[in-house]
C-alpha cells in the first residue's frame, strides 16, 4: 500500500478560502513476447487487398485523427499486389480535402497512389448493413489471394462494440460484424476468408471479439486497453507487408504490435498501452476451457453464492481490468481474462490451469507498456458496476458463454435463470440462449446497505478498526478507505478521495488505518484521488481536473520499487455509448489545471454531495506529484465496505485532529 498524504498547511488554508467563497446548492519495462520469429507462409508474389473502415466520429471532427492515419499510409510504398480500399463515413467534417462530409467515399491506395472510386449517399458507419454492403463491394470488385479488415474508431469491448457514428449514435455490436461478415463471405474454420481482422480501437482485445471472429479470420489484432491517440502505425505495418507478401496473419499482427508500441514510445503514451494478436484457430480449445471455468463457478456460486462472489469479485478487482471502472472514470466491464484466472486458482482449482494454457496458446504474440504487465492479451465482460443495462447488451451478443452469462445474471439478479440448467446438466445448450425478461427486478447477492455506519473502535495504539463477521466479510470485493476534510466553521465537508491505505486481516476480519497524516498533491496543490487499480508492484489513481478547460481525469501510477508517483497522463472517461476515449494527453509546460474536488455542506440533510473547482493553475516542464503533510485541522476517515456489483457502504466516521503534527484519533 502507498503511503496515505495530505497537504500542506498553506495548501489547506487556501482550498478552505476559495471553498468558502463557493455556492453549494442542492522499475519496471515494456514486455514483449521476445525471440519471436514467425516464418513466411505464402507466396510473395501473392495479392493482398486490406479493408480500411474508418468511422471518422469526433475523432476527425475535433482532432483530424482519421486524417492524419491516412496521410501516414501515404508514406507507405505499395507495391502492385498490395492494395488498400479504404470507405470513411461517419464523421460531421474531414479534416481535409479529399473525403466529403456527410457522404461515404471509397478510396484505393496503391502502388499508384490514393484514387478516389466514388462517393455514395450517406449511411450509418454502425448499421450492419453499411458494413456488410463495404464488404460486398470489396468481393466483387478486388478480388484477392489474402485480405485484411481494419475497424478504425472508438471501442467499447465486448459489449459497447464498435465504430459509434457520431451523427447517429449508432455502433456495431459483435452480433452485427458477425452476421455481416458472414453474410458476404460465409464462414470456415478451416479456410477462413481473411487472413487478419484487426481493431484500431479502444478495448476490442477481447474474448467475445475473437470468438465472433472464428471461422471469418485466421488471426485477429487488438488492444485490451484504451487506446492512445496515436494509434497503430499505417507506414509501419502496411512498409512491413508491403516489403515482405510472404507474410502471414501472425507476422503481419507482430508488426501491427511492435510499430503500435514504438509510435507510443515516441508519443510518451505506451506506459499503459496494450496489442495482441491471437490465433483464431485456437478458438475452440480456448472456448472449452473458458466455458468450463464459468461452469465451474456457477457450481461454486449455486452452492454457497454469497462467499464465492465475494471471493471472486475480490479476484475481479485485484486482476488487471480495462477503461477504469471507477465512477469518476466510467465503467468499461473488461477485465483480463488470464490474470482472473491467475488469481482464481484457489478458488477454482479444477478449470484454470486448463485456462491459462488455452490463453497462452492462442495469443501468440502482444505487446504491454510497463502498467499493464499482468496483461495475457485477452479481456472478456466483469459486472464492476453492476450496471444491467450495460449486462443486457454483453448477454445479446452470440459469442459470449452461457456460463458467465448464468454467473452473472445470477450476480445480478439474486436467482439462477432457467438456461444455467444447461450448465449443469452438461448439455450444452447454444451461447446466445439467455434472455433477461422485461422489467425483471434486481435483489443483488451481496446486499452490504445493512453496513452503513457499521461500528469502529480505537485500539492501545490510537488505531482506529473495524471488526467484520465472516456473513459480512461474504458481502464484500474490497475494502477502502474515504478521507473528508471538515471545515464546520465555514460548513464545509470535503471528500478527499479513497486509497486501498488499511492493514487488513481476511482471515481473522480485522480492518484498521493506516493514517499518518499525508495525501498526494499535484504541484503542491490538493487533488481528489480515487484508487482505480492494485497490483503488486504498483496502485493506479484517478484524478478528476479539467485540462484547459476539458474535464478528463489525470492517471497517476505509484511504484512500489522506488516509493514515487509517475504522472501517465490525461483522458475523458467512458462515454455515456461505453465508448473509451482514444485521446491520451501528455502533461506539458504552460498546460492549465483546474482541480475538482466534491463538497457538502455539513448543514444540509441531504447529503447532497456537488463536484466543485477550486485551484487553477499552470504547470511548468516537471510537474510533481506526491505525498504531502497535511496542515493543522479535522480530518474524517471512513472504512468503505465494496460489493462484488460496486455498491458501497461507509462505516461510522473516524474524526483525526492535527495540531503541529501530532494525531489524536476519536469516533464521532
Amino acid at each position: 500500500m502507498n503511503p496515505m498524504a495530505k497537504h500542506g498547511i498553506k495548501s489547506i488554508f487556501l482550498l478552505v478560502i476559495i471553498l468558502s467563497t463557493l455556492v453549494i446548492s442542492g522499475c519496471l519495462n515494456d514486455e514483449q513476447a521476445e525471440g519471436k520469429v514467425f516464418t513466411n507462409k505464402y507466396n510473395p508474389a501473392d495479392s493482398w487487398v486490406v479493408y480500411w473502415y474508418i468511422c471518422g466520429t469526433d475523432l476527425e471532427t475535433q482532432y483530424g485523427a482519421a486524417t492524419a492515419d491516412i496521410e501516414e499510409m501515404l508514406d507507405a510504398n505499395l507495391p502492385p499486389n498490395v492494395r488498400v480500399i479504404i470507405q470513411t463515413g461517419g464523421s460531421l467534417q474531414w479534416q481535409n480535402d479529399v473525403m466529403k462530409d456527410r457522404a461515404i467515399g471509397r478510396y484505393l491506395y496503391n502502388s499508384e497512389g490514393l484514387q478516389e472510386l466514388e462517393v455514395i449517399p450517406d449511411g450509418d458507419m454502425g448499421d450492419k448493413n453499411t458494413l456488410k454492403n463495404f464488404l460486398q463491394y470489396g468481393r466483387d470488385n478486388f478480388p484477392a489471394d489474402h485480405q485484411v479488415f481494419v475497424f478504425w474508431n472508438h471501442g467499447g469491448g465486448s459489449a459497447a462494440g464498435v465504430c459509434i457514428d457520431e451523427r447517429t449514435g449508432n455502433s456495431l455490436s459483435l452480433n452485427n460484424i458477425q452476421e455481416a461478415f458472414a453474410d458476404v463471405y460465409g464462414t470456415s474454420p478451416e479456410n477462413p476468408p481473411f487472413e487478419l481482422i484487426g481493431f484500431d480501437a479502444c478495448l476490442m482485445g477481447t474474448y467475445d471479439t475473437a470468438n465472433m471472429l472464428y471461422g471469418i479470420s485466421r488471426y485477429m489484432t487488438a488492444s485490451e486497453e484504451i487506446e492512445p491517440g496515436n494509434g497503430w502505425d499505417y507506414a509501419g505495418w502496411l512498409g512491413a507487408l508491403a516489403n515482405n507478401p510472404a507474410m502471414g496473419g501472425d507476422g503481419l499482427g507482430q508488426a501491427i504490435c511492435d510499430s503500435y508500441m514504438a509510435g507510443c514510445r515516441e508519443y510518451g503514451t505506451e506506459e499503459a498501452a496494450t496489442m495482441s494478436v491471437i490465433d483464431l484457430s485456437k478458438i475452440p480449445a480456448l472456448r472449452a476451457a473458458y466455458e468450463a471455468f464459468g461452469a465451474e463457478a456457477l457450481q461454486e456460486a449455486r452452492s454457497n453464492p454469497q462467499a464465492f462472489f465475494s471471493a471472486f469479485g475480490r479476484q475481479a478487482q485485484q486482476a488487471e481490468n480495462y477503461g477504469g471502472n471507477t465512477r469518476d472514470q466510467g465503467y468499461s466491464n473488461m477485465v483480463d481474462i488470464g490474470d482472473l484466472a491467475t488469481k482464481s486458482q484457489s478458488l477454482l482449482p479444477g478449470t484454470t490451469q486448463q485456462l491459462i494454457s488455452n490463453i497462452n496458446d492462442a495469443v501468440v504474440y502482444k505487446v504491454n507498456g510497463r502498467y499493464r504487465q499482468k496483461g495475457s492479451g485477452l479481456s472478456s465482460y466483469y459486472p464492476y458496476d453492476g450496471d444491467t443495462d450495460n449486462f443486457a447488451k454483453y448477454i445479446e451478443q452470440a459469442s459470449a458463454p452461457l456460463a458467465q452469462k448464468c454467473l452473472y445474471y445470477y450476480l445480478l439478479y439474486g436467482k439462477l435463470p432457467a438456461e444455467a440448467d444447461t450448465i449443469f446438466s452438461g448439455s450444452g445448450q447454444p451461447a446466445g440462449a439467455i434472455v433477461i425478461p422485461q422489467g425483471q427486478p434486481t435483489q443483488k447477492i451481496c446486499d452490504v446497505s445493512a453496513m452503513e455506519d457499521l461500528p469502529v473502535n480505537i485500539d492501545n495504539d490510537g488505531n482506529s478498526f473495524v471488526t467484520l463477521s465472516n456473513q459480512q466479510m461474504d458481502l464484500l470485493s474490497a475494502i477502502h478507505c474515504q478521507l473528508v476534510y471538515i471545515d464546520e466553521s465555514n460548513d464545509l465537508l470535503l471528500i478527499l478521495g479513497s486509497d486501498s491505505n488499511i492493514i487488513g486481516d481476511w482471515d481473522n476480519g480485522i480492518f484498521k488505518d493506516n493514517f499518518n497524516g499525508k495525501w498526494p498533491m499535484l504541484d503542491e496543490h490538493p487533488v481528489y484521488v480515487e484508487i482505480t487499480t492494485e497490483e503488486d508492484g504498483y496502485n493506479l489513481y484517478s484524478i478528476p481536473i479539467k485540462l484547459n478547460g476539458e474535464e478528463c481525469n489525470l492517471l497517476v501510477a505509484y511504484t512500489y520499487f522506488d516509493e514515487k508517483y509517475h504522472i501517465i497522463g490525461a483522458r475523458k472517461g467512458i462515454d455515456i455509448n461505453g465508448m473509451g476515449d482514444r485521446n491520451l494527453t501528455i502533461l506539458k509546460a504552460g498546460d492549465t489545471i483546474t482541480t475538482i474536488h466534491y463538497a457538502m455542506r455539513l448543514s444540509d440533510n441531504s447529503n447532497e454531495i456537488i463536484p466543485v473547482e477550486v485551484d487553477t493553475f499552470t504547470i511548468g516542464a516537471r510537474p510533481t506529484f506526491d505525498d504531502v503533510f497535511m496542515g493543522d485541522g479535522t480530518y474524517g476517515y471512513f472504512f468503505e465496505f465494496v460489493s462484488p456489483t460496486g455498491d458501497s457502504a461507509l462505516s461510522q466516521m473516524v474524526q483525526f485532529k492535527i495540531n503541529n503534527g501530532d494525531i489524536v484519533t476519536s469516533i464521532e
